[in-house]
C-alpha cells in the first residue's frame, strides 16, 4: 500500500484568507488517506502541498491531486481539487461537519488550524520579517528549535549592552562634578526612564509573538508604518552612533592609558594638546572602524563567539572595583596628588618626582680637590633637612619652579600665586573609611579653562587667573547638570537586547520581561552603588580629573581597582571593543528590516545582501555614518547625539503601550500584567524631559528628522496596514469629534461646501466626466469633506465585483486629481433610486455632505432614452427636498485642469435671486486655488423697472465691503418688452417636441413588435394573399397560429412595459397619486390583455394609437397652441440669456442661479429646454442652487 504524506505549509495571512492553508483531518480507516507522523512544515508556493510517496521507490510527486493511471498508487484528493475521482465525501469531510463542508476552503477546521499553529517556529535573529519569512518558491531549512532561556538569552546580553564605556571613563568624572547627591539623582532619573520603558516594552513583547526586530517591530506594529519608520530610523542612527562612541572610548583608552607613545600627532605647546588628541582619535578611530567592519562583514559568528569574552571582561572589571573599594577601607592604594595651594598640579610635569618649589642638595668637598663630589638629597622646602657637618647644603629649584618662574635662579621673579602658596601632597584614594564623602556630596561645576581646586585647602585670594602655560589640571569643557545627564544616559541604554533576540528564546513572552527587568535592576544597583563608592573612596579633585592627569595619566577608576589598575584598563578596552562590534552588527540588520518592510522606498537597496542574508549594503551605510561620529572625535559630544535617538525610541515605546491600554484594543491582551497606562505616560514624560534637559537643540534636530521621515512615509511610502494603535486613536478621535458635531448644526461662519460628487461610469467602468473631480479639488483646495459616489444598475449579489472595480477606478482618479475624500458605490435596480439613497445616506453624523455636484446631461435632446434627463431632474428634486445645495457645471470638459492656470479674466456672478449667498462664497473659494487665483470677480444683478438701480449698486458694494470680498459691481436693467416672435417660436417648438415624446412612450422593441404585427395583418388578410390559391383551411390555420402567437407576445411585452416603462419610473408628485396611477395602469393592462386581435379591432387600434404617423395626427400636433406660462418662462430665459451673453461672453466662468424644476412632472421636458436656452452661447457655466440656509455672513 502506498504511503501518503500531506505537507502543511504556513503562508501569509493575506494570501489565503482565514488561514486556509491547511488540509482537513482525515479518518484513520485503512482504506482512507490519513495524517501520519511524517508531517513537516516547509515553505511552498501555495497553502497546501500534497506528496505521494511510493512504497518501493519513495518518489515524491508534489502538487498532484491524484496519481497517474496505472502507476499503482492510490488516488489522492484535496479540498482544493474537484472531488470527482470516485472517492466518497467522507474521505474529506467529517460527517459531523457536513453542514460546513462547502466552506472548508476558506474556513478550515479547528484541528487543522491548531496543527498549523503548533508547527510555528520563531524566526532567528537577523532573519526575514515574519510577514515575508516564507517567500514563494523557497523551502525553509529545518533548523534547531530555539533553546535559550532567560539568563543566557536576555539577562546577560542586556548586561553586556548596558555596561559600557561611560561606566569606566566618565562615571567618576560625573560624580566628582555633580557631587554624590546630584550624581545619584542623575543615575536614578536615567534608570527610572529605562525601567518604565522596560515595563511598557514587556507588555508589548508579551502581547503575541514578537519576531526578531526588537523595538522597531514593536513600534511599527503598534503605532503604524509612519511612526515605525521614523522611530526605526532614529533607533538605527542611535545604534550607529553608539558604535562610534564605543570606538572612540576604546581609542581613548588606548592612547591615554595603554600606549600614549603611539600618538601620531604630538603637540608642540600645551595649547595644542586638545587639537592633537582629536586628530589622533580621528585617525585611530577610522582604522579601528575599518577593522571592525571587516570583521562583521566576514562573519557574525566570530562576533558572537567573542561576545562571551567581552562580557567576562566587563564582569571582572566591575568586581575588581568593588574589591578595591573594600580593601581601601584598611589599606588604601598610594596615588598622591600634588597641590599648589588648593590647585591641582598635572602629574605629567613632575619629571623629577618632586612636589616642591626647591630641593636641598648636600655637597661633599674633599680637601685639595678642585672638583667637588656632589650628593643630591631632595627635600621639600617646607621640611627641615637633616644636615651632615661634612657636607655643604645647597638649595636648588625643581622642575615646577621652572614652570612658574622666569628662570632657574632662586631670585628670579615668579607667579604671584606660586609665591604665596605652598606645595602639598594629598592622597588621591583616601579610602572608604576616610570620610571624604562629606566633601564630595555637593556639586562643583566648572567652566572651560578653570583649574581643578580642592575647597578644603587654604588658598591666597590675591592670585591672578591661571595660565594655560602653567602645569595645572584644567577643565576641558563647561559642565552643567543637563550636560552630565546627556553624557551619562548612554550608559543605561541597551535594554532592547533581549527583545532583539526574541527569535532565539524558548519562551520569549516569559524571558523578555524577567530578563530585561532583572538586568535593569542589576545595572541600576551597580551604578547607584558605584556613585556612593566613588564619592566615599576617591578625593574630589581626582574625581573631577577626567583623564587622570593629576595621577600621571592613570585611569581614575583604575586607581581604585584591585589588584592593579591594568585590570580595569584592559577590561574596559575589550568591553568597549565588544560593544562597538555589537552595535555594528545590530545596526545593519535593523536597517535591513526597515528596508524589507518597504515603507521607505529609497531604502529598498539596503534590503539586499549576501546569499546568506548578511546585509552588505546596509553595512556600508552604517560604516559611513559611524565614520561621521568618529570625525567628531569627542566622546562628550557624541554621547548626547545618541542619547536623543535612544530617548525618542523609548518615548514611542511608552506611547505605544499607553495608547493600546487606553484604547482597550481587542487584541491588547499582554501576558505581562504589571503595567499601567500611567506608568507609560510617566516614562514618556521623563523621556521627553531628558531630551530637552540634556540638549534642547539636539532634541529639536532629532524631532525634525523624525518628522521629515514621518511625512515622507505618509506621502510617498508604501501603504501598510498593521492594525496599529494610531489607527485606533484616529477612530476614537473621529468618534469623539462626530459626537460633538451632533450637538447642533454648524454656524454660518463655519459653513463650507462638503461635497457629494456624483460620477457616471461607462460600460468599461471609466469615469465619463473626470473634470468633475478636478473642479471639486479646485473648489475644496484640500479642505472639508468630499464624497465621490456612483450608482451601478443591477443586483448587488451579482454586481459586487463591478462595484469594487468601480470603487478602485474612482480611488485611482481621486489620487490622480489629488482629491482627499471617500468613495461610495451603490448597486441599485434603478439609477435614480440609487442616487436618491446616496444623497440620503452618505456621510456619518455631523460629517455629512451639504452640497451635491453632478454633471449636465449632454445630448439629452438627441437621446432616445429619456432616463438620463429624467434622472437629472429627479436628482434636482431630491436635493431640494433634502435642503442641500446643488452645483451643476455645464460644458465641464472645457473647464481648466489643475495644470492650466488662468492668467487673466473674470469670474462673473449673476445674482438673480438670493438663496443663501452661495454665489458670493463659491468664487471666493475658487480663487484660493492656483488655477483661478489671478482671475478677477464681477457681480451682476438684475434690476426691474420699479427698482432704483443706482441705489442697488451702492447697497451691493456696501454688502461686499462688509463681506470682505473684492469684486466689481454692475446692475443690469431689464426693461419690460413684448414677447418676441422668436420666443413664441421657441416655445411652440418645445411643446411640439414634448407632445412627440409623449406619443413615443413605447420602447423601440415594442414598436418593432407592432410593425411586425401590422405587416402580418397586411399580408395575410389582404385580397392578394387570398387570391394566390392557398386553401382557406390552411390560411385560417396559419392565421389562427399567428394570432395566438401575437397574443402571447403582446402579453409578454405588456408585462415588460409595465415593469420598465417611463410612466412607472416617474417620481412622486403632481396631481396624480400613486394609487391612481396603479389603478389606471391595471385597467389598461387588463383591457389590453383581454383584447381579441381580429381584423376589425386591429385596424381600429392602429387608427387610435398611430400618433403622428398619420396625416391627421400630424395636423393635430401642428394645431397646438403654446401654454401661456411656458411662453412667459421662455421669454425670461431668452432675455436673461441675451443680457448674460452680452456682458459675460469673455468671462472665464459664469455662475448663475439655477431655477427649480416644475412641480408638475409633466413639464420636465420643458424645464430642460428652459435651462438650455438660459445658458446658450456661454463656454463655462456653473448652475448654482442653494440649500435654503445662509452660508455667508458679514459678522466676525
Amino acid at each position: 500500500m502506498a504511503s501518503v504524506r500531506f505537507t502543511v505549509t504556513p503562508t501569509k495571512a493575506e494570501d489565503l484568507p482565514g488561514l486556509s492553508d491547511t488540509s482537513p483531518d482525515i479518518s484513520s480507516r485503512s482504506s482512507r488517506v490519513r495524517f501520519g507522523s511524517r508531517e513537516s512544515v516547509s515553505e511552498g508556493s501555495g497553502g497546501l502541498t500534497t506528496s505521494a510517496t511510493a512504497g518501493a521507490g519513495g518518489t515524491e510527486t508534489p502538487d498532484r491531486s491524484n496519481a497517474e493511471p496505472g502507476d499503482g498508487n492510490a488516488k489522492i484528493s484535496s479540498v482544493y481539487i474537484n472531488n470527482t475521482h470516485g472517492v466518497d465525501d467522507d474521505d474529506f469531510y467529517d460527517r459531523n461537519l457536513a453542514l460546513f463542508e462547502e466552506e472548508m476552503d476558506t474556513r478550515p477546521k479547528v484541528s487543522s488550524l491548531l496543527n498549523r499553529l503548533a508547527n510555528y517556529t520563531n524566526l532567528t535573529q537577523g532573519a526575514k520579517e515574519h510577514e515575508e519569512a516564507e517567500s514563494i518558491g523557497e523551502k525553509r531549512k529545518t533548523g534547531k528549535s530555539p533553546q535559550m532561556g532567560t539568563f543566557m538569552g536576555v539577562y546577560l546580553p542586556c548586561l553586556q549592552n548596558i555596561f559600557g564605556v561611560i561606566l569606566f571613563l566618565r562615571l567618576t568624572w560625573v560624580v566628582g562634578t555633580a557631587g554624590v547627591l546630584q550624581g545619584l539623582c542623575i543615575v536614578f532619573i536615567c534608570c527610572c526612564c529605562t525601567m518604565l520603558t522596560a515595563i511598557s516594552m514587556s507588555a508589548i513583547a508579551t502581547n503575541g509573538v514578537v519576531p526578531a526586530g526588537g523595538s522597531y517591530f514593536m513600534i511599527s506594529r503598534s503605532l503604524g508604518p509612519e511612526f515605525g519608520g521614523a522611530v526605526g530610523l532614529c533607533f538605527y542612527l542611535g545604534t550607529t552612533f553608539a558604535g562610534a562612541m564605543y570606538i572612540l572610548g576604546a581609542i581613548e583608552i588606548l592612547l591615554m592609558y595603554i600606549a600614549p607613545s603611539t600618538a601620531i600627532f604630538v603637540p608642540s605647546s600645551p595649547d595644542g594638546e586638545g587639537a592633537a588628541m582629536l586628530n589622533n582619535m580621528r585617525v585611530y578611530g577610522s582604522i579601528c572602524l575599518l577593522l571592525m567592519s571587516l570583521l562583521v562583514f566576514v562573519g557574525v559568528k566570530y562576533v558572537n563567539k567573542l561576545a562571551s569574552i567581552f562580557l567576562a571582561c566587563v564582569i571582572i572589571s566591575i568586581l575588581s572595583i568593588y574589591i578595591g573599594a573594600l580593601i581601601s577601607a584598611f589599606s588604601p592604594p598610594k596615588f598622591p596628588v600634588c597641590m599648589l595651594g588648593n590647585r591641582t598640579i598635572n602629574g605629567h610635569t613632575l619629571r623629577d618626582h618632586q612636589c616642591a618649589k626647591t630641593v636641598l642638595l648636600q655637597i661633599k668637598e674633599p680637601a685639595g680637590a678642585e672638583d667637588a663630589n656632589l650628593t643630591f638629597t631632595g627635600e621639600n622646602s617646607t621640611m627641615a633637612p637633616t644636615v651632615d657637618p661634612s657636607r655643604v647644603t645647597v638649595e636648588k629649584a625643581t622642575v615646577l619652579w621652572e614652570h612658574f618662574c622666569e628662570g632657574k635662579e632662586l631670585n628670579s621673579s615668579c607667579d604671584d600665586y606660586f609665591s604665596h602658596s605652598n606645595f602639598t601632597q594629598i592622597e588621591g584614594i583616601p579610602g572608604l573609611a576616610s570620610g571624604i564623602i562629606t566633601e564630595n556630596l555637593w556639586s562643583s561645576y566648572l567652566s572651560k579653562g578653570d583649574v581643578l581646586e580642592k575647597s578644603s585647602l587654604n588658598s591666597t585670594h590675591t592670585a591672578h587667573p591661571a595660565s594655560f602655560q602653567q602645569p595645572y589640571v584644567f577643565a576641558d569643557i563647561t559642565t552643567s547638570f543637563t550636560l552630565l545627564v546627556g553624557i551619562f544616559f548612554p550608559s543605561v541604554t541597551g535594554i532592547m537586547a533581549g527583545s532583539n533576540r526574541s527569535g532565539d528564546l524558548k519562551d520569549a513572552q516569559r524571558s523578555i520581561p524577567i530578563g530585561t527587568i532583572l538586568a535593569i535592576l542589576t545595572t541600576s544597583l551597580v551604578y547607584l552603588s558605584s556613585v556612593i563608592l566613588f564619592g566615599a573612596c576617591i578625593d574630589g579633585v581626582l574625581l573631577r580629573d577626567k583623564f587622570g592627569d593629576s595621577v600621571k595619566g592613570n585611569l581614575v577608576v583604575g586607581t581604585l581597582a584591585w589588584p592593579s589598575p591594568w585590570v580595569i584598563v584592559i577590561g574596559s578596552f575589550f568591553s568597549t571593543c565588544g560593544a562597538g562590534l555589537q552595535s555594528l552588527t545590530g545596526a545593519p540588520r535593523l536597517l535591513q528590516a526597515i528596508a524589507k518592510d518597504n515603507i521607505i522606498p529609497f531604502l529598498r537597496v539596503f534590503g539586499h545582501g549576501k546569499a546568506n542574508g548578511e546585509p552588505t549594503w546596509a553595512m556600508l551605510l552604517t560604516a559611513l555614518i559611524a565614520e561621521l561620529g568618529i570625525l567628531i572625535a569627542s566622546l562628550d559630544l557624541v554621547a548626547p547625539i545618541l542619547s536623543m535617538f535612544f530617548l525618542m525610541c523609548y518615548l514611542f515605546v511608552n506611547l505605544a503601550c499607553a495608547l493600546q491600554t487606553l484604547l482597550r484594543t481587542p487584541n491588547w491582551r499582554p501576558r505581562f500584567s504589571y503595567y499601567h497606562w500611567t506608568l507609560s505616560f510617566l516614562g514618556m514624560t521623563i523621556c521627553l524631559a531628558l531630551m530637552f534637559i540634556s540638549s534642547w537643540y539636539y532634541a529639536i534636530v532629532a524631532m525634525v528628522i523624525a518628522g521629515m521621515i514621518y511625512k515622507y512615509i505618509e506621502y510617498h511610502g508604501a501603504e501598510k496596514e498593521w492594525g496599529d494603535g494610531i489607527r485606533g486613536l484616529s477612530l476614537s478621535a473621529a468618534r469623539y469629534a462626530l459626537l460633538r458635531l451632533e450637538e447642533g448644526p454648524p454656524h454660518t461662519k463655519n459653513w463650507r461646501p462638503q461635497l457629494l460628487v456624483l460620477l457616471k461610469l461607462d460600460e468599461d467602468a471609466h469615469v465619463k466626466s473626470p473634470r468633475l473631480l478636478t473642479f471639486a479639488s479646485q473648489l475644496k483646495a484640500g479642505k472639508g469633506l468630499t464624497i465621490v459616489g456612483t450608482v451601478i444598475p443591477g443586483n448587488f449579489l451579482h454586481s459586487y465585483g463591478e462595484a469594487l472595480a468601480a470603487e478602485q477606478t474612482m480611488k485611482h482618479l481621486m489620487d490622480k486629481e489629488r482629491v482627499k475624500g471617500f468613495c461610495q458605490c451603490i448597486v441599485a435596480q434603478k439609477p435614480r433610486d440609487g442616487i436618491s439613497h446616496m444623497i440620503q445616506s452618505s456621510g456619518l453624523g455631523g460629517m455629512k455632505h451639504n452640497t451635491v455636484v453632478m454633471g449636465w446631461p449632454h445630448a439629452w435632446r438627441q437621446s432616445e432614452d429619456p432616463q438620463s434627463w429624467k434622472t437629472f431632474i429627479n436628482t434636482v428634486r431630491v436635493t431640494t427636498a433634502a435642503h442641500l445645495a446643488l452645483l451643476v457645471p455645464k460644458n465641464i470638459s472645457l473647464f481648466p485642469s489643475n495644470n492650466e492656470p488662468c492668467t487673466e479674466g473674470y469670474i462673473d456672478v449673476w445674482w438673480i435671486v438670493h438663496d443663501g449667498g452661495m454665489l458670493m462664497l463659491l468664487p471666493f473659494l475658487l480663487r484660493q486655488h492656483k488655477v483661478w487665483r489671478k482671475c478677477g470677480m464681477r457681480i451682476f444683478t438684475v434690476a426691474q423697472m420699479e427698482d432704483n438701480s443706482i441705489q442697488m449698486k451702492k447697497d451691493l458694494a456696501t454688502f461686499l465691503y462688509h463681506l470682505r470680498i473684492e469684486a466689481e459691481v454692475e446692475v443690469v436693467e431689464m426693461h419690460d418688452s413684448d414677447i418676441s416672435a422668436y420666443t413664441y417660436e421657441r416655445t411652440l417648438m418645445m411643446e411640439q417636441r414634448s407632445q412627440m415624446l409623449r406619443q413615443m412612450r413605447l420602447s423601440k422593441s415594442d414598436r418593432e413588435k407592432e410593425r411586425v404585427r401590422w405587416s402580418f395583418d397586411d399580408v395575410y388578410l389582404s385580397p392578394r394573399f387570398q387570391s394566390i390559391g392557398v386553401s382557406t383551411t390552411n390560411t385560417n390555420k396559419v392565421y389562427r397560429d399567428r394570432q395566438a402567437q401575437l397574443v402571447k407576445d403582446r402579453n409578454s411585452m405588456l408585462r415588460l412595459t409595465s415593469i420598465g416603462s417611463d410612466d412607472d419610473d416617474d417620481t412622486d408628485g403632481g396631481e396624480r397619486t400613486e394609487r391612481e396611477k396603479s389603478a389606471s395602469s391595471s385597467a389598461e393592462h387588463h383591457r389590453r390583455v383581454q383584447m381579441t386581435w381580429t381584423k376589425e379591432k386591429t385596424m381600429q387600434y392602429r387608427s387610435t394609437h398611430s400618433g403622428c404617423s398619420t396625416p391627421e395626427g400630424f395636423r393635430d400636433m401642428l394645431s397646438i397652441r403654446p401654454d401661456h406660462s411656458n411662453v412667459r418662462r421662455m421669454h425670461t430665459a431668452v432675455k436673461l440669456n441675451e443680457v448674460i451673453v452680452n456682458k459675460s461672453h469673455d468671462a472665464r466662468l459664469v455662475l448663475l442661479n439655477m431655477p427649480g424644476p416644475p412641480r408638475n412632472p409633466e413639464g420636465d421636458e420643458n424645464y430642460m429646454e428652459f435651462l438650455e436656452v438660459l445658458t446658450e452661447g456661454l463656454e463655462r457655466v456653473l448652475l448654482v442652487r442653494g440649500g435654503g440656509s445662509e452660508v455667508i455672513t458679514i459678522y466676525s
